[in-house]
């Protein structure tokens, strides 16, 4: 999974992405709307993000009914039945409840009723966190048919009056059916790594053990965003960018690759200026970099599977190509994965 060497090793299975799917919700927040709402502007918005809207779910969509209908459609183009399914790895860090796991009632409410579940709170690379993990459990031969979805409700911990990090977040989900095959195809390497000395340059203060909600109401309320978003944007701007070339080159290597045979990256839509330092390093052009940040906005773990999603069904990706996808996030963490198709 990450050795940081050349990997002569071809294991007798490898986990194969048979099929996608993914889902927006309707509602389109613009910058326009945003500079109605703090001191922005369209012009400022775009030049340092490159958004210029994003989906925010109503009050009554979850991020399990986003969920739903993003599995739905994998489900549906890999021709799987919900009893098929051996296990159901969801990425999150906006989960509906904090007990029961996204992952449970996804379950239930799709009848996946031979799945095993999980949630895994990895933030933006949380989606690649879950296709390491249903690759690793396919390639020892334990588990065939596996779905991994990214998902969040960003709008439900954002602080729409901090301008820093507001215009920055959206809400979608995106999933993919993971099969075995003995074919040399799928999951070629990944990568994961973090580092919590640097948690707080994103993070949310209030709302867990150390500081309940209850506390904080006990104690005159929440009135400056404290259970929200908060972050440090130019230290993750850099971290960002060294820790996924590193983790990108990584992978490249394990596979015996060159960035020459990389035909597409996927990577995670955080911000336009991360993606063109990334790209850049690693001296991928534009035309093989896939990008939807100017719709969506930053989605943190749904944000790889959605533009993976979009990047199949519009013709970016073919057969047989070498797709590589890269992401980073709060913890922080930050993970790639190499799959040819």
């Amino acid at each position: 999974m990450d050795n940081g060497k050349q990997n002569n090793f071809r294991p007798r299975y490898r986990a194969r992405i048979k099929a996608t799917g993914s889902f927006t919700p309707p509602d389109v927040l613009t910058n326009a709307d945003l500079e109605r709402m703090v001191d922005t502007s369209d012009e400022w918005i775009t030049t340092r993000t490159g958004i210029k809207e994003r989906r925010i779910a109503s009050k009554e969509m979850s991020g399990v009914d986003m969920s739903v209908k993003a599995v739905e459609i994998a489900l549906s183009d890999a021709g799987w039945a919900p009893e098929d399914v051996q296990l159901l790895i969801v990425g999150t860090v906006t989960p509906d409840y904090r007990l029961p796991s996204n992952s449970c009632v996804i379950q239930e409410r799709m009848g996946l009723v031979n799945a095993g579940t999980m949630d895994i709170a990895a933030a933006c690379a949380g989606f690649i966190h879950g296709l390491a993990i249903a690759s690793a459990f396919i390639e020892s031969g334990q588990l065939e048919r596996i779905v991994v979805v990214g998902v969040e409700k960003l709008s439900s911990i954002t602080n729409y009056k901090d301008r820093g990090t507001c215009i920055l977040f959206g809400d979608g989900a995106g999933a993919t059916a993971v099969e075995r095959t003995e074919e040399d195809r799928g999951v070629l390497a990944s990568f994961l790594k973090s580092d919590g000395r640097l948690g707080k340059l994103l993070w949310i203060p209030v709302g867990g053990t150390v500081a309940p909600y209850q506390e904080a109401m006990r104690n005159g309320g929440i009135n400056n965003g404290e259970d929200c978003l908060a972050m440090n944007g130019s230290e993750v701007f850099k971290h960002a960018v060294r820790q996924m070339g590193d983790a990108a080159l990584n992978v490249i290597k394990q596979a015996n690759m060159t960035t020459e045979d990389i035909n597409l990256v996927v990577p995670h839509q955080a911000n336009i200026r991360i993606i063109e330092a990334v790209t850049k390093r690693l001296g991928v052009p534009d035309d093989r970099v896939f990008i939807n940040i100017e719709k969506y906005g930053n989605t943190s773990s749904a944000s790889v599977p959605l533009a993976l999603d979009e990047a199949r069904r519009s013709g970016r990706i073919k057969d047989g190509d070498n797709v590589l996808m890269i992401a980073f996030g709060g913890g922080l963490t930050w993970a790639a994965a190499l799959v040819n198709w």
